[in-house]
C-alpha cells in the first residue's frame, strides 16, 4: 500500500462520461495522496457538472485541455480508446504522468505512440485492467503466479450489455458496438493469463454469434488456454469465469466488487511508481502487448 507523500500527484480527468462519473472522479477525489487538478471534457456543460461535484476546475476545447496539462502532474483518461492514445501521447510529450484505461488503443500504431512518448519523455504510467488491481482477484493472480507448471486454463467472460430491458449505461458507447467484446472484455481476461501462464507465443481466433470470440492460446510457459468473450449474449448466457488447472489442482478467480477501491489501488501504483521511477508491470507496455494481441485476433477472426 501506498505510504502518504508529502506533496500529493495532480492528477487531471480527461473525459466525463459514466466511467468518469461513476469511478474515476470519485476515487481521485478522496485519494489522500492525489489533488484532483481539474476535468475535461468535450461538451463543457458535463465538465463543469463533473468538476462542480468534486470540487475542482472544468476545463473543455483544445486550449483548456493544454491548460488542465499545465495544472497536472498527471493525468487520467476515461474516453474512447482511440482517442486516449492520440491525447495520452500529447500529454506525456509534455512530462504528464499517464493512468491509462484499457485498452491502451484499438491499433497498434495507436498503442506504440504512446509507448513511445512514454520511453522518450520518462514518465510513469499504469494501464487499468480492473482485475490487476481490484483487491481479491490482484492477490490471486499473484499467488497463482508463484506456482509452477500450470497445465491449461478456460476463460469465459459473457455480457449481455445490448439485451432488451438492461439499462446499462455503457451500452451507449459507441467504440464499444462497432469493437464488441473482443476489445472491452478481452483486456480483462489477458491481464490474468499472461502473468500466471506467461506471454502469447501462439493465437487462434474464430467468430461465434453476434459479438461472441473465440481465441486458443499458446504461452511461453507451455500451458495453453482457451477464452470465450462476448458483449452481446442473451441475458441468460451471461456469466464470467477465469479457471486453471495443473498440478495444484483446479482453481477459479475469485469474485471482486468495488470499482472505485479497485481504480484507488490504480491511483497508488502510479503514485508509487511517479516517486520510485519503477515501472508497474500493468504500464503501457503491457497496454502494447495487449493491443498487439487483440489486433491479431481481430484480423484473424474477421473484422465485424
Amino acid at each position: 500500500m501506498t505510504t502518504h507523500s508529502p506533496i500529493p500527484l495532480r492528477v487531471g480527468l480527461v473525459g466525463t462520461g459514466p466511467w468518469a462519473r461513476n469511478t474515476q472522479a470519485p476515487a481521485l477525489a478522496a485519494h489522500p495522496d492525489v489533488v484532483l487538478s481539474g476535468v475535461w471534457g468535450r461538451r463543457p456543460e458535463a465538465a463543469e457538472a463533473l468538476a462542480a461535484a468534486h470540487g475542482t476546475t472544468a476545463y473543455s476545447d483544445d486550449t483548456g485541455l493544454d491548460e488542465l496539462f499545465g495544472a497536472s502532474d498527471a493525468i487520467a483518461f476515461a474516453v474512447p480508446p482511440d482517442v486516449q492514445a492520440r491525447l495520452a501521447a500529447r500529454a506525456a510529450a509534455t512530462g504528464r504522468h499517464l493512468l491509462l484505461d484499457k485498452p491502451v488503443a484499438t491499433s497498434v500504431a495507436g498503442a506504440r505512440e504512446v509507448a513511445r512518448a512514454v520511453e522518450q519523455s520518462g514518465v510513469a504510467s499504469v494501464v487499468f485492467c480492473t482485475l490487476r488491481f481490484a483487491h481479491a482477484t490482484a492477490a490471486w493472480i499473484d499467488e497463482q503466479a508463484a506456482l509452477d507448471d500450470w497445465f491449461t486454463a478456460r476463460a469465459q467472460w459473457i455480457g449481455a450489455l445490448y439485451a432488451p430491458d438492461t439499462a446499462n449505461e455503457y451500452a451507449a458507447s459507441p467504440w464499444r458496438r462497432e469493437k464488441g467484446g473482443l476489445w472491452d472484455v478481452g483486456p480483462h481476461v489477458l491481464s490474468v493469463l499472461i502473468p500466471v501462464l506467461g506471454d502469447v507465443t501462439q493465437l487462434t481466433a474464430a467468430r461465434g454469434r453476434a459479438d461472441t470470440t473465440h481465441l486458443i492460446l499458446r504461452h511461453t510457459s507451455g500451458a495453453s488456454s482457451t477464452v470465450t468473450l462476448a458483449l452481446g449474449a442473451p441475458v441468460g448466457a451471461v456469466g464470467t469465469e477465469i479457471e486453471l488447472r495443473g498440478e495444484q489442482g483446479v482453481v477459479t478467480l475469485p469474485r471482486w466488487s468495488d470499482a472505485v477501491g479497485s481504480f484507488r489501488a490504480a491511483v497508488d501504483a502510479l503514485v508509487d511508481s511517479a516517486r520510485t521511477g519503477e515501472p508497474h508491470p500493468c504500464d503501457v507496455r503491457f497496454g502494447l502487448r495487449l493491443t498487439e494481441l487483440l489486433a491479431e485476433a481481430e484480423e484473424q477472426a474477421g473484422k465485424r
